[in-house]
This record gives structure tokens, sequence and C-alpha cells, in this order.
């Protein structure tokens, strides 16, 4: 590590503001891909959607409509 700091430190500000530029991008990618990950494991565990099975019906088949019955 302090071997990296130290290359950066000789490098022109030019240089650096590149290196900067690109250790922000690693970051955000690294975010990304943990939210990311995040999600897929919500997704595939098998309590994902369950809260879905918690709710309560609010619409039944009488209130369904065809649409001739709108005019």
């Amino acid at each position: 590590m302090r071997k990296t700091v130290h290359n950066i430190e000789q490098l022109p500000t030019k240089r650096i503001r590149e290196v900067n530029d690109y250790i922000e991008f690693m970051l955000q990618k690294t975010e990304d891909d943990l939210i990311t990950e995040g999600l897929q494991q919500l997704a595939s565990s098998c309590y994902g959607f369950d809260l879905l099975n918690d709710e309560p019906d609010l619409y039944s088949i009488n209130d369904l409509r065809t649409k001739e019955a709108l005019f």
C-alpha cells in the first residue's frame, strides 16, 4: 500500500487526476456489484417474495368488468 501511495506521489498532477478518476470508477463499480449481489440473494432466497403471500386480497372476481360494461 505504501508503495502504491509513493508511486502515485511521483506522478504529475494530470496523471494523479487520471488515477483518481479510475479509483472513483472502481469504487462505484464495487458498490454496484454489492447491490447486485444483494438483490440476487434476496431474489433467490425462499423468503424473497413471501411477503406477497401475506398481502390481503383487495379485489375479487366481482370487481372485474368487461370493456363493453364501461361504455
